[in-house]
Protein backbone atom coordinates (compact mmCIF):
# COMPACT_ATOMS: atom_id res chain seq x y z
CA UNK A 1 0.00 0.00 0.00
CA UNK A 2 1.27 3.00 -0.97
CA UNK A 3 1.10 6.36 1.40
CA UNK A 4 -1.27 8.65 0.69
CA UNK A 5 0.39 11.50 -1.10
CA UNK A 6 1.59 8.93 -3.75
CA UNK A 7 -2.32 8.09 -3.49
CA UNK A 8 -4.16 11.22 -4.18
CA UNK A 9 -2.28 12.00 -8.05
CA UNK A 10 -5.50 12.15 -10.11
CA UNK A 11 -6.40 10.28 -13.24
CA UNK A 12 -5.80 12.06 -16.27
CA UNK A 13 -8.69 13.18 -18.08
CA UNK A 14 -8.64 12.06 -22.06
CA UNK A 15 -10.25 15.61 -22.96
CA UNK A 16 -9.19 18.50 -21.72
CA UNK A 17 -12.76 19.81 -22.43
CA UNK A 18 -14.28 17.99 -19.31
CA UNK A 19 -11.68 19.38 -16.77
CA UNK A 20 -13.16 22.59 -17.47
CA UNK A 21 -16.76 21.35 -17.80
CA UNK A 22 -15.69 19.79 -14.16
CA UNK A 23 -15.40 22.54 -12.75
CA UNK A 24 -18.44 24.40 -13.73
CA UNK A 25 -21.08 22.40 -12.83
CA UNK A 26 -23.33 24.12 -10.36
CA UNK A 27 -22.89 21.80 -7.25
CA UNK A 28 -24.89 22.26 -4.48
CA UNK A 29 -25.36 26.15 -5.37
CA UNK A 30 -25.22 27.88 -1.68
CA UNK A 31 -25.17 30.40 -4.60
CA UNK A 32 -24.33 34.19 -2.96
CA UNK A 33 -22.66 35.39 -5.93
CA UNK A 34 -19.33 37.43 -6.75
CA UNK A 35 -20.19 41.92 -6.39
CA UNK A 36 -18.02 44.04 -7.62
CA UNK A 37 -17.70 45.69 -4.30
CA UNK A 38 -16.55 42.68 -2.96
CA UNK A 39 -13.67 42.25 -5.50
CA UNK A 40 -13.00 46.37 -4.76
CA UNK A 41 -12.79 45.59 -1.03
CA UNK A 42 -10.51 43.12 -1.17
CA UNK A 43 -8.14 45.24 -3.68
CA UNK A 44 -8.74 47.75 -1.05
CA UNK A 45 -7.51 45.70 1.83
CA UNK A 46 -4.95 44.73 -0.13
CA UNK A 47 -3.74 48.56 -0.74
CA UNK A 48 -3.87 49.15 2.87
CA UNK A 49 -1.88 46.41 3.60
CA UNK A 50 1.08 47.57 1.49
CA UNK A 51 0.44 51.59 3.51
CA UNK A 52 0.66 49.88 6.78
CA UNK A 53 3.66 47.74 6.17
CA UNK A 54 6.13 50.14 3.99
CA UNK A 55 8.41 47.31 4.95
CA UNK A 56 6.94 44.43 3.42
CA UNK A 57 6.22 46.44 0.44
CA UNK A 58 10.07 47.58 0.15
CA UNK A 59 11.03 43.68 0.53
CA UNK A 60 8.23 42.85 -2.32
CA UNK A 61 9.51 45.33 -4.79
CA UNK A 62 13.46 44.29 -3.87
CA UNK A 63 13.02 40.79 -4.64
CA UNK A 64 10.22 41.22 -7.73
CA UNK A 65 13.20 43.62 -9.03
CA UNK A 66 15.96 40.44 -8.44
CA UNK A 67 13.61 38.30 -10.06
CA UNK A 68 12.96 40.70 -13.40
CA UNK A 69 16.95 41.24 -13.47
CA UNK A 70 17.30 37.35 -13.42
CA UNK A 71 14.80 36.97 -16.24
CA UNK A 72 16.30 39.53 -18.36
CA UNK A 73 19.84 37.75 -17.68
CA UNK A 74 18.36 34.37 -18.83
CA UNK A 75 19.17 32.97 -15.10
CA UNK A 76 15.59 32.75 -13.42
CA UNK A 77 14.38 29.54 -11.96
CA UNK A 78 10.49 30.38 -11.32
CA UNK A 79 9.24 27.38 -12.67
CA UNK A 80 5.53 27.32 -14.35
CA UNK A 81 2.63 26.21 -11.30
CA UNK A 82 2.29 22.79 -11.67
CA UNK A 83 -0.84 21.22 -14.35
CA UNK A 84 -0.68 24.90 -15.77
CA UNK A 85 -1.25 24.19 -19.49
CA UNK A 86 -1.37 27.62 -20.61
CA UNK A 87 2.37 27.65 -21.27
CA UNK A 88 3.11 24.43 -23.20
CA UNK A 89 3.98 25.44 -26.36
CA UNK A 90 8.28 25.22 -27.06
CA UNK A 91 8.37 28.84 -28.02
CA UNK A 92 8.13 29.74 -24.08
CA UNK A 93 11.08 27.11 -23.64
CA UNK A 94 12.93 28.06 -26.35
CA UNK A 95 12.56 31.45 -27.88
CA UNK A 96 14.17 34.05 -25.32
CA UNK A 97 11.78 36.49 -25.85
CA UNK A 98 9.36 34.17 -24.61
CA UNK A 99 11.13 32.59 -22.12
CA UNK A 100 12.26 36.28 -20.66
CA UNK A 101 8.14 37.11 -20.89
CA UNK A 102 6.94 34.53 -18.83
CA UNK A 103 9.56 34.60 -16.65
CA UNK A 104 9.07 38.35 -15.80
CA UNK A 105 5.36 37.43 -15.58
CA UNK A 106 5.62 34.87 -13.06
CA UNK A 107 7.71 37.43 -10.65
CA UNK A 108 5.11 39.80 -10.61
CA UNK A 109 2.78 37.02 -9.95
CA UNK A 110 4.97 36.06 -7.55
CA UNK A 111 5.52 39.41 -5.95
CA UNK A 112 1.56 39.84 -5.52
CA UNK A 113 1.03 36.61 -4.24
CA UNK A 114 3.83 37.40 -1.57
CA UNK A 115 2.63 40.14 -0.18
CA UNK A 116 -0.99 38.83 0.57
CA UNK A 117 0.50 36.14 1.79
CA UNK A 118 2.92 37.86 4.27
CA UNK A 119 -0.26 40.54 5.73
CA UNK A 120 -1.37 40.90 8.74
CA UNK A 121 -4.98 39.92 7.09
CA UNK A 122 -7.02 37.52 8.90
CA UNK A 123 -7.34 34.24 7.28
CA UNK A 124 -10.66 35.02 5.74
CA UNK A 125 -9.40 38.10 4.21
CA UNK A 126 -6.29 36.78 3.00
CA UNK A 127 -8.16 34.20 1.11
CA UNK A 128 -10.38 36.68 -0.32
CA UNK A 129 -7.38 38.55 -1.38
CA UNK A 130 -5.41 35.84 -2.58
CA UNK A 131 -8.45 35.21 -4.62
CA UNK A 132 -8.51 38.56 -6.35
CA UNK A 133 -5.24 38.94 -6.90
CA UNK A 134 -4.87 35.03 -9.03
CA UNK A 135 -8.51 36.82 -10.91
CA UNK A 136 -6.01 39.97 -12.14
CA UNK A 137 -2.54 37.85 -12.46
CA UNK A 138 -4.71 35.28 -15.03
CA UNK A 139 -6.44 38.00 -16.82
CA UNK A 140 -3.00 39.52 -17.68
CA UNK A 141 -1.27 36.31 -18.36
CA UNK A 142 0.18 36.91 -21.90
CA UNK A 143 -1.17 33.77 -24.02
CA UNK A 144 -4.56 36.14 -23.34
CA UNK A 145 -2.87 38.53 -25.97
CA UNK A 146 -1.90 37.47 -29.60
CA UNK A 147 1.02 38.78 -29.80
CA UNK A 148 1.83 37.17 -26.48
CA UNK A 149 0.47 33.41 -27.66
CA UNK A 150 3.46 31.59 -29.90
CA UNK A 151 0.30 28.99 -30.62
CA UNK A 152 -1.62 32.01 -31.99
CA UNK A 153 0.86 33.68 -33.84
CA UNK A 154 1.65 30.52 -35.54
CA UNK A 155 -1.94 29.53 -37.10
CA UNK A 156 -2.25 33.53 -38.12
CA UNK A 157 0.63 32.95 -40.01
CA UNK A 158 -0.07 29.66 -41.95
CA UNK A 159 -3.72 30.20 -41.81
CA UNK A 160 -2.82 33.94 -44.14
CA UNK A 161 -4.82 35.82 -41.55
CA UNK A 162 -8.00 33.69 -41.29
CA UNK A 163 -7.89 32.14 -37.80
CA UNK A 164 -7.95 36.10 -37.11
CA UNK A 165 -11.21 36.54 -39.21
CA UNK A 166 -12.91 33.69 -37.78
CA UNK A 167 -11.81 34.98 -33.66
CA UNK A 168 -13.46 38.30 -34.79
CA UNK A 169 -16.79 36.53 -36.24
CA UNK A 170 -16.51 34.21 -32.95
CA UNK A 171 -16.32 37.11 -30.72
CA UNK A 172 -18.73 39.59 -32.56
CA UNK A 173 -21.12 36.07 -32.45
CA UNK A 174 -20.50 35.81 -28.50
CA UNK A 175 -21.24 39.85 -28.18
CA UNK A 176 -24.69 39.27 -29.83
CA UNK A 177 -25.92 35.69 -28.57
CA UNK A 178 -23.93 34.56 -25.31
CA UNK A 179 -23.73 38.24 -23.34
CA UNK A 180 -19.90 38.92 -24.22
CA UNK A 181 -18.28 35.82 -22.90
CA UNK A 182 -16.50 32.85 -25.04
CA UNK A 183 -19.14 30.42 -25.57
CA UNK A 184 -17.71 26.87 -24.19
CA UNK A 185 -19.66 24.90 -26.50
CA UNK A 186 -21.06 24.88 -29.81
CA UNK A 187 -24.70 24.43 -29.01
CA UNK A 188 -26.09 23.49 -32.18
CA UNK A 189 -24.42 19.91 -32.01
CA UNK A 190 -26.83 18.58 -29.54
CA UNK A 191 -30.32 17.93 -29.04
CA UNK A 192 -31.78 16.36 -26.18
CA UNK A 193 -33.51 13.34 -27.28
CA UNK A 194 -31.62 12.87 -30.28
CA UNK A 195 -27.71 12.41 -29.46
CA UNK A 196 -28.02 13.31 -25.64
CA UNK A 197 -31.08 11.94 -23.26
CA UNK A 198 -31.32 9.37 -25.61
CA UNK A 199 -32.19 6.35 -24.05
CA UNK A 200 -35.40 4.34 -24.42
CA UNK A 201 -38.53 5.42 -21.63
CA UNK A 202 -41.44 7.16 -21.35
CA UNK A 203 -42.73 9.37 -18.90
CA UNK A 204 -45.06 8.02 -16.94
CA UNK A 205 -45.99 10.27 -14.10
CA UNK A 206 -46.17 13.98 -14.21
CA UNK A 207 -46.95 17.03 -11.73
CA UNK A 208 -46.34 20.98 -11.44
CA UNK A 209 -43.09 20.43 -10.65
CA UNK A 210 -41.57 16.99 -11.88
CA UNK A 211 -41.88 14.73 -14.76
CA UNK A 212 -40.69 10.74 -14.41
CA UNK A 213 -39.20 9.18 -17.01
CA UNK A 214 -39.18 5.15 -16.94
CA UNK A 215 -36.43 3.13 -18.87
CA UNK A 216 -37.20 0.47 -20.91
CA UNK A 217 -36.01 -2.68 -19.85
CA UNK A 218 -32.51 -4.15 -21.74
CA UNK A 219 -32.27 -7.68 -20.47
CA UNK A 220 -35.22 -10.51 -20.05
CA UNK A 221 -35.03 -10.42 -16.73
CA UNK A 222 -34.81 -7.74 -13.97
CA UNK A 223 -34.31 -6.51 -10.14
CA UNK A 224 -37.48 -6.54 -8.80
CA UNK A 225 -36.68 -3.57 -6.70
CA UNK A 226 -36.77 0.27 -9.08
CA UNK A 227 -34.48 2.76 -8.97
CA UNK A 228 -35.40 6.41 -9.05
CA UNK A 229 -32.49 8.91 -9.75
CA UNK A 230 -33.00 12.40 -8.37
CA UNK A 231 -30.85 15.31 -10.67
CA UNK A 232 -29.96 18.48 -9.62
CA UNK A 233 -32.43 21.22 -9.46
CA UNK A 234 -29.89 22.97 -10.76
CA UNK A 235 -28.97 21.74 -14.13
CA UNK A 236 -31.59 19.55 -16.94
CA UNK A 237 -31.67 15.76 -15.61
CA UNK A 238 -29.67 14.56 -18.61
CA UNK A 239 -26.25 14.25 -16.77
CA UNK A 240 -27.76 10.87 -16.15
CA UNK A 241 -28.35 10.22 -19.78
CA UNK A 242 -25.43 11.41 -22.14
CA UNK A 243 -24.11 10.40 -24.97
CA UNK A 244 -24.29 6.30 -25.38
CA UNK A 245 -21.63 4.48 -23.35
CA UNK A 246 -21.26 7.89 -20.95
CA UNK A 247 -25.10 7.15 -19.91
CA UNK A 248 -25.34 6.14 -16.16
CA UNK A 249 -28.98 5.18 -17.07
CA UNK A 250 -27.88 2.96 -19.91
CA UNK A 251 -25.29 1.71 -17.67
CA UNK A 252 -27.96 0.25 -14.66
CA UNK A 253 -30.28 -0.70 -17.74
CA UNK A 254 -28.03 -3.12 -19.23
CA UNK A 255 -26.99 -4.25 -15.71
CA UNK A 256 -30.95 -5.43 -15.16
CA UNK A 257 -32.34 -2.44 -12.94
CA UNK A 258 -35.52 -1.10 -13.47
CA UNK A 259 -34.61 2.45 -13.56
CA UNK A 260 -36.64 5.73 -13.57
CA UNK A 261 -35.55 9.56 -13.34
CA UNK A 262 -37.06 13.08 -12.15
CA UNK A 263 -36.81 15.51 -14.67
CA UNK A 264 -36.87 18.90 -12.74
CA UNK A 265 -39.24 21.37 -14.27
CA UNK A 266 -37.74 24.80 -14.89
CA UNK A 267 -39.52 27.11 -12.49
CA UNK A 268 -40.19 31.08 -13.95
CA UNK A 269 -40.91 33.90 -11.48
CA UNK A 270 -44.58 32.54 -11.09
CA UNK A 271 -42.71 29.85 -9.09
CA UNK A 272 -40.87 31.94 -7.01
CA UNK A 273 -42.79 30.33 -3.43
CA UNK A 274 -40.92 26.88 -4.46
CA UNK A 275 -39.16 25.46 -2.01
CA UNK A 276 -37.57 22.14 -0.39
CA UNK A 277 -41.07 21.27 0.53
CA UNK A 278 -42.25 21.43 -2.15
CA UNK A 279 -39.45 19.65 -4.12
CA UNK A 280 -39.79 17.12 -1.13
CA UNK A 281 -43.76 16.76 -1.61
CA UNK A 282 -43.44 16.34 -5.59
CA UNK A 283 -40.41 13.44 -5.30
CA UNK A 284 -43.09 11.58 -2.69
CA UNK A 285 -45.70 11.54 -5.54
CA UNK A 286 -43.04 10.46 -7.85
CA UNK A 287 -41.93 7.96 -5.71
CA UNK A 288 -45.50 6.53 -4.89
CA UNK A 289 -45.91 6.28 -8.74
CA UNK A 290 -42.93 4.25 -8.78
CA UNK A 291 -43.99 1.52 -6.27
CA UNK A 292 -47.29 1.51 -7.90
CA UNK A 293 -45.89 1.01 -11.53
CA UNK A 294 -43.36 -1.41 -9.68
CA UNK A 295 -45.64 -3.60 -7.86
CA UNK A 296 -42.91 -2.69 -4.78
CA UNK A 297 -43.19 -1.85 -1.46
CA UNK A 298 -39.67 0.27 -1.42
CA UNK A 299 -37.67 1.63 -3.84
CA UNK A 300 -33.63 2.35 -3.76
CA UNK A 301 -33.08 6.54 -4.44
CA UNK A 302 -29.90 8.45 -5.78
CA UNK A 303 -29.27 12.06 -6.30
CA UNK A 304 -25.92 14.16 -7.09
CA UNK A 305 -25.11 17.41 -5.89
CA UNK A 306 -29.03 19.53 -5.11
CA UNK A 307 -30.93 16.56 -5.88
CA UNK A 308 -29.01 14.84 -2.96
CA UNK A 309 -30.03 17.62 -0.31
CA UNK A 310 -33.46 17.16 -1.64
CA UNK A 311 -33.36 13.35 -1.38
CA UNK A 312 -31.44 13.93 2.07
CA UNK A 313 -34.15 16.22 3.53
CA UNK A 314 -36.91 13.82 1.95
CA UNK A 315 -35.05 10.69 3.91
CA UNK A 316 -35.32 12.56 7.39
CA UNK A 317 -38.98 13.41 6.69
CA UNK A 318 -39.23 9.62 6.47
CA UNK A 319 -37.11 8.56 9.18
CA UNK A 320 -39.52 10.93 11.17
CA UNK A 321 -42.31 9.06 10.18
CA UNK A 322 -40.93 6.09 10.52
CA UNK A 323 -41.87 5.13 6.87
CA UNK A 324 -39.79 2.42 5.18
CA UNK A 325 -40.21 3.47 1.97
CA UNK A 326 -36.14 3.81 0.62
CA UNK A 327 -34.15 0.71 1.09
CA UNK A 328 -31.45 2.29 -0.01
CA UNK A 329 -29.51 5.61 -1.29
CA UNK A 330 -26.84 6.84 -3.25
CA UNK A 331 -25.52 10.35 -2.71
CA UNK A 332 -23.10 11.66 -5.47
CA UNK A 333 -20.47 14.55 -4.92
CA UNK A 334 -22.81 16.03 -2.15
CA UNK A 335 -22.51 18.61 0.28
CA UNK A 336 -24.74 18.61 3.00
CA UNK A 337 -22.75 20.26 5.99
CA UNK A 338 -20.00 23.43 5.64
CA UNK A 339 -17.13 22.76 7.94
CA UNK A 340 -15.07 22.14 4.46
CA UNK A 341 -16.33 25.41 2.71
CA UNK A 342 -15.68 25.21 -1.03
CA UNK A 343 -14.95 28.10 -2.89
CA UNK A 344 -18.26 29.13 -3.47
CA UNK A 345 -18.71 30.78 -0.35
CA UNK A 346 -15.68 32.51 -0.46
CA UNK A 347 -17.51 35.99 -0.01
CA UNK A 348 -20.32 34.69 1.94
CA UNK A 349 -20.16 37.58 3.80
CA UNK A 350 -23.59 38.53 5.87
CA UNK A 351 -24.12 41.40 3.38
CA UNK A 352 -23.91 39.24 0.52
CA UNK A 353 -25.28 36.86 1.50
CA UNK A 354 -28.57 39.45 2.20
CA UNK A 355 -27.53 40.71 -1.08
CA UNK A 356 -28.04 37.63 -2.66
CA UNK A 357 -31.57 36.69 -1.19
CA UNK A 358 -33.27 40.54 -2.29
CA UNK A 359 -31.88 39.80 -5.81
CA UNK A 360 -33.40 36.45 -6.18
CA UNK A 361 -36.67 37.68 -4.06
CA UNK A 362 -37.33 40.86 -6.44
CA UNK A 363 -36.85 38.43 -9.76
CA UNK A 364 -38.62 35.69 -8.35
CA UNK A 365 -35.68 33.23 -9.80
CA UNK A 366 -32.23 33.18 -9.83
CA UNK A 367 -31.29 32.60 -13.70
CA UNK A 368 -29.03 29.88 -14.88
CA UNK A 369 -27.08 32.23 -16.94
CA UNK A 370 -26.01 34.22 -14.12
CA UNK A 371 -25.10 31.35 -11.87
CA UNK A 372 -22.91 30.56 -14.90
CA UNK A 373 -20.78 33.29 -15.58
CA UNK A 374 -20.28 33.83 -11.74
CA UNK A 375 -19.18 30.29 -11.58
CA UNK A 376 -17.09 30.37 -14.59
CA UNK A 377 -14.95 33.75 -13.01
CA UNK A 378 -14.53 31.20 -10.24
CA UNK A 379 -12.55 29.58 -12.21
CA UNK A 380 -11.71 31.59 -15.28
CA UNK A 381 -8.60 29.89 -16.76
CA UNK A 382 -11.11 26.93 -17.19
CA UNK A 383 -14.02 28.33 -18.00
CA UNK A 384 -13.15 31.73 -19.39
CA UNK A 385 -9.39 32.39 -20.68
CA UNK A 386 -9.02 28.42 -22.04
CA UNK A 387 -12.13 29.37 -24.46
CA UNK A 388 -10.95 33.08 -24.82
CA UNK A 389 -7.92 31.46 -26.51
CA UNK A 390 -9.60 28.83 -28.75
CA UNK A 391 -12.16 31.00 -29.90
CA UNK A 392 -10.85 34.72 -30.64
CA UNK A 393 -6.91 33.78 -30.72
CA UNK A 394 -7.18 30.35 -32.25
CA UNK A 395 -9.81 31.17 -34.35
CA UNK A 396 -11.32 27.93 -33.26
CA UNK A 397 -14.99 27.13 -33.00
CA UNK A 398 -15.88 26.31 -29.54
CA UNK A 399 -15.68 22.57 -28.60
CA UNK A 400 -18.95 20.31 -29.28
CA UNK A 401 -18.61 17.75 -25.93
CA UNK A 402 -21.96 16.41 -24.40
CA UNK A 403 -20.99 17.63 -21.05
CA UNK A 404 -20.10 21.16 -22.04
CA UNK A 405 -23.58 20.83 -23.75
CA UNK A 406 -25.61 19.93 -20.55
CA UNK A 407 -23.64 22.23 -18.13
CA UNK A 408 -24.75 25.43 -20.82
CA UNK A 409 -27.96 24.02 -21.01
CA UNK A 410 -29.07 25.99 -17.45
CA UNK A 411 -32.01 26.45 -15.04
CA UNK A 412 -33.56 29.10 -12.68
CA UNK A 413 -34.02 28.50 -9.28
CA UNK A 414 -37.17 29.23 -7.51
CA UNK A 415 -36.44 32.61 -5.32
CA UNK A 416 -37.60 30.65 -1.30
CA UNK A 417 -35.19 27.71 -3.03
CA UNK A 418 -32.61 29.72 -3.53
CA UNK A 419 -32.56 31.29 -0.18
CA UNK A 420 -33.69 27.89 1.64
CA UNK A 421 -30.40 26.64 0.06
CA UNK A 422 -28.14 29.43 1.04
CA UNK A 423 -29.58 28.91 4.86
CA UNK A 424 -29.22 25.32 5.19
CA UNK A 425 -25.68 25.47 3.47
CA UNK A 426 -24.24 28.54 5.38
CA UNK A 427 -26.26 27.22 8.67
CA UNK A 428 -24.94 23.89 8.80
CA UNK A 429 -28.46 22.94 9.88
CA UNK A 430 -28.35 19.26 8.31
CA UNK A 431 -25.96 18.83 10.82
CA UNK A 432 -28.10 20.18 13.31
CA UNK A 433 -30.70 17.53 14.57
CA UNK A 434 -34.35 19.61 14.61
CA UNK A 435 -32.97 22.46 12.64
CA UNK A 436 -34.63 22.00 9.55
CA UNK A 437 -38.34 21.18 8.94
CA UNK A 438 -39.91 19.34 6.17
CA UNK A 439 -43.46 18.87 5.67
CA UNK A 440 -44.14 19.36 9.25
CA UNK A 441 -41.39 17.12 10.84
CA UNK A 442 -38.21 18.31 12.34
CA UNK A 443 -35.94 15.84 10.72
CA UNK A 444 -32.23 14.18 12.15
CA UNK A 445 -30.53 12.66 9.68
CA UNK A 446 -28.52 10.67 12.21
CA UNK A 447 -31.84 8.40 12.24
CA UNK A 448 -31.38 7.71 8.67
CA UNK A 449 -30.55 4.17 8.98
CA UNK A 450 -30.69 2.78 5.68
CA UNK A 451 -27.93 1.63 4.10
CA UNK A 452 -25.94 4.63 1.61
CA UNK A 453 -23.69 4.53 -0.71
CA UNK A 454 -21.31 8.44 -0.82
CA UNK A 455 -19.26 9.05 -3.30
CA UNK A 456 -17.13 11.89 -3.45
CA UNK A 457 -13.95 12.91 -5.89
CA UNK A 458 -10.53 13.77 -4.48
CA UNK A 459 -9.23 16.63 -7.08
CA UNK A 460 -13.30 18.16 -7.07
CA UNK A 461 -13.21 21.90 -6.18
CA UNK A 462 -16.85 22.38 -6.25
CA UNK A 463 -18.17 19.95 -3.76
CA UNK A 464 -14.50 19.13 -1.88
CA UNK A 465 -14.05 15.37 -0.91
CA UNK A 466 -13.57 15.71 2.84
CA UNK A 467 -17.07 17.35 2.77
CA UNK A 468 -18.78 14.89 1.30
CA UNK A 469 -16.49 12.73 3.61
CA UNK A 470 -18.37 14.28 6.39
CA UNK A 471 -21.64 14.52 4.98
CA UNK A 472 -21.48 10.87 5.15
CA UNK A 473 -20.78 10.77 8.53
CA UNK A 474 -23.69 12.66 9.34
CA UNK A 475 -26.11 10.02 8.79
CA UNK A 476 -27.25 6.68 10.69
CA UNK A 477 -26.77 3.03 10.01
CA UNK A 478 -24.44 1.53 7.69
CA UNK A 479 -22.92 4.07 5.24
CA UNK A 480 -20.12 3.37 2.36
CA UNK A 481 -18.00 6.40 1.31
CA UNK A 482 -16.29 5.55 -2.18
CA UNK A 483 -13.31 8.16 -3.03
CA UNK A 484 -12.74 8.75 -6.65
CA UNK A 485 -9.20 9.55 -8.39
CA UNK A 486 -11.08 12.40 -10.41
CA UNK A 487 -13.21 16.17 -10.12
CA UNK A 488 -16.48 16.59 -10.02
CA UNK A 489 -17.87 16.01 -13.05
CA UNK A 490 -15.61 12.93 -13.66
CA UNK A 491 -16.44 11.49 -10.47
CA UNK A 492 -20.15 11.12 -11.64
CA UNK A 493 -19.79 10.20 -15.44
CA UNK A 494 -17.00 7.65 -15.06
CA UNK A 495 -17.85 4.57 -17.35
CA UNK A 496 -15.80 1.41 -17.45
CA UNK A 497 -13.22 1.17 -19.96
CA UNK A 498 -10.78 3.67 -18.99
CA UNK A 499 -7.53 2.35 -17.78
CA UNK A 500 -6.90 4.71 -15.22
CA UNK A 501 -9.76 5.43 -13.82
CA UNK A 502 -9.46 3.90 -9.90
CA UNK A 503 -10.64 4.73 -6.48
CA UNK A 504 -10.42 4.55 -2.62
CA UNK A 505 -12.11 2.51 -0.30
CA UNK A 506 -12.05 1.82 3.28
CA UNK A 507 -15.03 0.31 5.20
CA UNK A 508 -14.07 2.60 8.52
CA UNK A 509 -15.46 5.93 8.97
CA UNK A 510 -13.01 7.79 11.59
CA UNK A 511 -13.70 11.59 12.50
CA UNK A 512 -10.12 12.36 10.03
CA UNK A 513 -10.62 12.19 6.44
CA UNK A 514 -6.74 12.01 5.79
CA UNK A 515 -6.93 9.25 8.31
CA UNK A 516 -9.68 8.02 6.09
CA UNK A 517 -7.46 7.78 3.10
CA UNK A 518 -4.63 6.77 4.97
CA UNK A 519 -5.74 3.37 5.24
CA UNK A 520 -8.07 2.97 2.29
CA UNK A 521 -6.96 0.43 -0.31
CA UNK A 522 -6.62 1.44 -3.73
CA UNK A 523 -9.18 -0.42 -6.59
CA UNK A 524 -8.14 0.00 -9.70
CA UNK A 525 -11.30 0.69 -11.98
CA UNK A 526 -14.38 3.12 -12.60
CA UNK A 527 -16.66 2.40 -9.37
CA UNK A 528 -19.57 2.10 -11.18
CA UNK A 529 -19.09 -1.26 -11.04
CA UNK A 530 -18.27 -1.69 -7.07
CA UNK A 531 -21.56 0.51 -7.32
CA UNK A 532 -23.48 -2.19 -9.25
CA UNK A 533 -22.12 -5.09 -7.24
CA UNK A 534 -23.71 -2.99 -3.71
CA UNK A 535 -26.91 -1.77 -5.82
CA UNK A 536 -27.66 -5.88 -7.24
CA UNK A 537 -27.14 -7.09 -3.54
CA UNK A 538 -29.66 -4.01 -2.37
CA UNK A 539 -32.05 -4.74 -5.38
CA UNK A 540 -33.96 -7.69 -4.35
CA UNK A 541 -34.76 -10.85 -6.77
CA UNK A 542 -35.10 -10.89 -9.89
CA UNK A 543 -38.39 -11.70 -12.04
CA UNK A 544 -39.59 -11.16 -15.75
CA UNK A 545 -38.94 -7.45 -17.26
CA UNK A 546 -42.31 -5.98 -17.35
CA UNK A 547 -43.98 -6.21 -21.28
CA UNK A 548 -44.48 -2.28 -20.93
CA UNK A 549 -43.92 1.21 -19.84
CA UNK A 550 -45.93 2.56 -16.88
CA UNK A 551 -49.40 1.12 -15.79
CA UNK A 552 -53.30 1.52 -16.02
CA UNK A 553 -53.18 4.32 -13.34
CA UNK A 554 -50.30 5.76 -14.64
CA UNK A 555 -49.94 5.15 -18.32
CA UNK A 556 -47.19 6.74 -20.96
CA UNK A 557 -47.98 10.22 -21.23
CA UNK A 558 -44.97 10.81 -23.70
CA UNK A 559 -41.47 9.74 -24.57
CA UNK A 560 -38.23 10.27 -23.12
CA UNK A 561 -36.94 12.36 -22.63
CA UNK A 562 -40.16 14.12 -22.10
CA UNK A 563 -41.45 18.03 -22.17
CA UNK A 564 -40.33 19.55 -19.09
CA UNK A 565 -36.40 19.14 -20.21
CA UNK A 566 -37.11 21.34 -23.24
CA UNK A 567 -39.13 24.19 -21.91
CA UNK A 568 -37.12 27.62 -21.69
Amino acid sequence: MSNSEQKILPSDTPDEAATGAAEGMLGPNPFVGLRPQDILGAMQQIAVQAWRQPRLALDQGAALTRDLLEALSGNSTLAIPKGDKRFTDPAWRDNPFYRTYLQSYLAWNKALAGLVDRSELDAKCKERAAFVVSLFADALAPTNTLMGNPAALKKLVESGGASLLAGMQNMLADLENNRGMPAQVDKRAFQPGENVAVSPGAVVFRNELLELIQYEPATPNVYARPHLIVPPQINKYYIFDLSPGRSIVEYLVKSGFQVFVVSWRNPTPAQRDWDMETYVAALRDAIDAVREISNAEDINLHGACSGAMTLSALLGHLATKRERLVNAATLMVAVLESSDEPQLTLFATPEAVQAAKQYSAAKGVLEGQDMGRVFAWMRPNDLVWNYWVNNYLMGNPPPAFDILYWNNDTTRLAAKFHAQLLDIFLGDLFNKPGAVTILGTPIDLSTVDCDKYVVAGITDHITPWKGVYNTARIFGGKTDFILSSSGHIQSLINPPGNPKSKFYVNPQLPADPEQWLSNADTVSQSWWEHWREWLAVRSGEQCPAPAALGSTRNPPLAKAPGTYVTEP
